[in-house]
């Protein structure tokens, strides 16, 4: 029982990591990259949408990214949702199509990217903990149901910490990195 609850715990935990590292993918240096808006949430016909769901992404030249709304509809609520994010690049809409151009990295800029890193790293970390508190809260179930004895659950709990503290790790190590890249000119 235990186990089944450690495997599951570090299956979302490393999925959490995973989607942390796609995250960081988006967040480029030197070049445009779509996925920096491929996840950004838009808010459409009163759903939230991911934006690769209503548009084509593309990087037509090194410092823009093209977005063509498949419903020209949805253009006023990507410009919206791209303007209210955390991304601070200025849509261009043009027809059907938004462009955003890319600013030169300045030293101010590098310095956005790298808060912008830390704050997803902050939710990344808080995810992992979440998921630690919730295979807690199974464990302290099942010994509360005398379905496992006090010393497996505290064996539980300590390996729940152990892939806790593995995991955020692994997103320092991330984060460390991803600061070194954006912050080398």
């Amino acid at each position: 029982m235990i186990e089944d609850i450690i495997k599951e715990t570090q299956q979302k935990m490393k999925s959490t990591v995973a989607v942390f590292e796609q995250d960081l993918h988006g967040m480029r240096g030197g070049r445009a990259s779509t996925a920096l808006v491929e996840r950004l949430p838009v808010e459409y016909y009163g759903q939230e949408t991911e934006l690769r769901q209503l548009a084509t992404i593309s990087t037509p030249e090194a410092m823009q990214i093209l977005i063509r709304p498949y419903d020209k509809g949805a253009v006023k609520a990507i410009e919206k949702a791209i303007r209210v994010s955390e991304i601070n690049l200025n849509p261009n809409v043009d027809g059907d199509v938004i462009r955003l151009n890319m600013p030169p990295l300045t030293r101010e800029r590098r310095q956005e990217m790298v808060k912008m890193v830390h704050k997803r790293a902050e939710d990344a970390r808080v995810s992992v903990r979440n998921i630690r508190r919730h295979s807690n809260d199974d464990i302290k179930d099942f010994e509360k149901e005398k379905m496992i004895s006090e010393d497996e659950a505290k064996h539980g709990a300590d390996e729940t910490q152990k892939l806790t503290d593995k995991f955020i790790a692994e997103i320092d190590a991330l984060v460390k990195a991803k600061e070194k890249d954006i912050m080398e000119v």
